[in-house]
């Protein structure tokens, strides 16, 4: 029995430092959730050594890029393929408004009508260059603003 008792004794001790380690190594996210508001702050400003400015909504340059591609393709005059890629930037954005809409809703419908009125332009009966490359270009500037860029 004493056999027992010695081999007892040494794995309890390696299992409570065990324990222990573990439970320290956990402090830490439960340390920085102290800090409140933390987590998300280096989200908002990670964009920032770039020269970005989040805008209320968060991170539009996803959006930016696609309406970016829609206008480069309406410059080369392919109008059914920018009718097509647009749809990309049609079917995110409305994925994407249950997160944003409660962050900044004034700045959401702006941003929301500039993507409606790209929409229209390129899906017209018979859609002109000139207006979708109007309706495109006050997109990204509505995008520009939004981030502080205009």
């Amino acid at each position: 029995m004493t056999m027992q008792h010695s081999i007892v004794r040494p794995v309890a001790a390696v299992s409570a430092a065990v324990l222990l380690a573990l439970a320290a190594g956990c402090s830490k996210p439960a340390d920085q959730s102290h800090a409140g508001a933390a987590p998300a702050t280096p989200a908002r400003t990670a964009p920032a050594p770039q020269g970005k400015t989040a805008s209320r909504l968060g991170d539009l340059s996803a959006f930016r890029g696609i309406a970016a591609d829609v206008a480069a393709i309406v410059d080369k005059g392919d109008l059914p393929a920018a009718r097509t890629r647009i749809k990309d930037l049609e079917v995110s954005w409305d994925s994407a408004e249950a997160g944003l809409k409660p962050q900044a809703a004034e700045d959401w419908h702006l941003l929301d009508k500039a993507i409606d009125k790209s929409l229209a332009a390129l899906r017209a009966d018979t859609p002109s260059q000139p207006d979708c490359k109007a309706a495109l270009g006050a997109l990204l500037k509505t995008l520009d603003t939004l981030e502080g860029k205009a």
